[in-house]
Order: C-alpha cells, then sequence, then structure tokens
C-alpha cells in the first residue's frame, strides 16, 4: 500500500517536514517515491506547500495520506 505522509528534516527541536508518497512499510525517514510538498511549523504561520495536482494524482491512484498529512492538505485546499 502506497501512503502520503511525512518525512521529519531538519536540526534537534526545529524540525521540518516533508509531504512524500512511500510505500507503507517503509522507515519513516526512509526511501519515498516523490516529494510532493512541504511542511514548516517554526514559523507563524506554519508553511505548507503542496503540488497540488501531483497529491490529486497519487489520491486517484490509491494512495492513502495519513491523519496529517489529510488536514495539511484540507489547509492547503487540495482536498
Amino acid at each position: 500500500m502506497v501512503k502520503i505522509r511525512l518525512r521529519r528534516m531538519g536540526a534537534k527541536k526545529a524540525p521540518y517536514y516533508r509531504i512524500v508518497v512511500a510505500d507503507a512499510r517503509s522507515p519513516r525517514d526512509g526511501r519515498c517515491i516523490e516529494e510532493i510538498g512541504s511542511y514548516n511549523p517554526m514559523v507563524n504561520p506554519a508553511a505548507i506547500t503542496v503540488d497540488a495536482q501531483k497529491a490529486q494524482d497519487w489520491i486517484r491512484k490509491g494512495a492513502q495520506p495519513t491523519d496529517t498529512v489529510r488536514g495539511l492538505l484540507k489547509k492547503a485546499g487540495v482536498l
């Protein structure tokens, strides 16, 4: 199964996330199929950038977003 989820980047206590499409069995920060956006919770307001076309294509193909990513996609206006 393919999931759309967050990959943690950044320094200790300064997280920065990339929104990626990855196999559900791969580790959180492991190999991904494609990067479709980013999320920076450290700025005010939080910065969310998403390639809407790629996200919709992957969802159409059957990729399941995690609960957190689903909320981010709704805030970005993709879902």
